[in-house]
């Protein structure tokens, strides 16, 4: 599988990773792999049960990783 934001700009890279919530296939220079506070894991691709989970890293593509701090954000003010 080869990197999706890569093969967008026309380069090739081979995936690292798969974003949580897209599903697209990342490699290690556009994932993120950060605790981010995710509330409801069924509305993912991958889906996910326990409040272990909470605290576990979690890999995000650069497009997702912004739109949910985004919105993190929104609901913290």
């Amino acid at each position: 599988m080869k990197c999706y934001d890569c093969a967008k700009n026309g380069k090739e890279a081979d995936t690292s990773g798969i974003c949580i919530v897209c599903g697209r296939g990342v490699c290690s220079s556009h994932l993120i792999r950060e605790e981010i506070p995710i509330i409801d894991m069924k509305q993912y691709s991958v889906h996910l049960e326990g409040k272990d989970l909470d605290h576990i890293n979690k890999i995000l593509c650069n497009s997702c990783h912004e739109a949910i701090m985004e919105n993190v954000c929104e609901v913290r003010q």
